[in-house]
């Protein structure tokens, strides 16, 4: 059954930002991973938006957590936690699917 991330946070550093997308995208779709959405000027509608939000669709709860737990990922995620705030990262199941 696939899952879903959703992630939003806020860029203080984009330069520093610009190094995490390219790896990340490689690193995503060796778990099948597929981005359905990602935007940098979200409208909010209810809530504080935050700059950076995405919706990624894995094929199983496995491969988000395998993805997220990869080796290779955790450099990355060095990149993120370095260059935002305000990060909320989250997996939802899919209904019925």
């Amino acid at each position: 059954m696939p899952v879903y991330y959703i992630n939003s946070y806020d860029i203080t550093n984009m330069e520093e930002y610009r190094k995490y997308g390219p790896p990340v995208m490689e690193l995503l779709h060796r778990y099948g991973a597929e981005v359905l959405a990602s935007d940098l000027e979200a409208i909010g509608v209810e809530g504080a938006v935050k700059k950076m939000n995405a919706v990624i669709k894995f094929p199983s709860e496995a491969a988000a957590l395998q993805c997220y737990n990869d080796p290779a990922y955790q450099p990355l995620k060095a990149i993120r936690w370095a260059s935002t705030d305000n990060c909320t990262m989250t997996l939802v199941h899919g209904l019925g699917e």
